[in-house]
């Protein structure tokens, strides 16, 4: 008998609103990992998104 895995939780989108809201909550002071798991992310997207990686113009292409 195959056991079946749990469904994951839907992500966040990668979109300008949620990576502002990413910005905004980390100059608030939030940690980093506390964001990510909202957001059902993995820490290094909000890192990208901290360091202007990720998220610094809307018209950026998906790295993912």
């Amino acid at each position: 008998m195959q056991v079946q895995r749990p469904k994951r939780p839907e992500r966040a989108p990668y979109s300008s609103e949620v990576y502002a809201e990413v910005k905004r909550r980390i100059a608030a002071g939030e940690y980093q990992h506390d964001i990510a798991a909202d957001l059902n992310w993995n820490q290094g997207r909000v890192s990208e998104v901290n360091t202007g990686k990720r998220g610094a113009d809307a018209n950026q292409p998906c790295l993912l």
